[in-house]
């Protein structure tokens, strides 16, 4: 966001919120979120408990927005991989590298991500499932395409292109969920999930 047209209210405003969130995202993720207090939070982040709720009405309404907030982020990030040039394959490859990017370098939200998309415990709050499951499945609808399109040309063969996008959006998944658990354990890249989901996917 461009700040230098704002006010300095305006732009203390945009920095005390920012603080916040960051601060709400390590405890949440460190934590889970039902171990995290507003008044934790708050100490944390060097504010009084009263200022939080200037920005945010609960933890609830909180974390709600850092997981959208962040989302889109990852998803833009996806999203504009898929548009790169080159050939389907090149395109998936860049997906991927930009998955493995944005999540190496956002730990933090990573964990509240995975957590999130696979279903896990806070997703049925306040609505948030569904505004996950529109973006996921945005990128996913696109992903799909990418295989659809790598099947008119033969490149790949002729399977269910959705059922692919799941497939290795799930693989890649499971890779980063072992790399939050250890990232010296498993060493990992895109060329590794892709050895591992073409071998038998590509027209010889």
């Amino acid at each position: 966001m461009d700040t230098n047209n704002l006010s300095r209210k305006e732009r203390t405003y945009i920095y005390h919120r920012k603080e916040i969130l960051k601060t709400a995202l390590r405890l949440f993720s460190e934590r889970g979120y039902h171990n995290v207090s507003m008044n934790e939070i708050a100490k944390e982040a060097e504010f009084a408990v009263g200022t939080l709720y200037k920005f945010f009405s609960n933890k609830e309404e909180m974390y709600s927005t850092l997981v959208v907030e962040k989302a889109d982020e990852f998803h833009s990030a996806l999203l504009n991989a898929l548009d790169t040039g080159g050939d389907e394959l090149a395109r998936i490859r860049a997906c991927i590298d930009a998955k493995i990017d944005v999540f190496k370098n956002n730990l933090d939200f990573a964990r509240l991500y995975l957590t999130e998309t696979q279903g896990a415990c806070f997703s049925i709050r306040a609505g948030l499932d569904e505004e996950l499951k529109r973006r996921y499945e945005e990128y996913l609808i696109k992903l799909s395409n990418v295989f659809k399109e790598g099947a008119e040309k033969k490149i790949f063969k002729a399977f269910d292109p959705y059922i692919l996008a799941v497939a290795i959006d799930g693989i890649t998944n499971a890779f980063l969920m072992e790399y939050l658990e250890d990232p010296e354990k498993h060493r990992f890249d895109a060329e590794t999930v892709m050895d591992i989901f073409f071998n038998s996917l590509l027209e010889r």
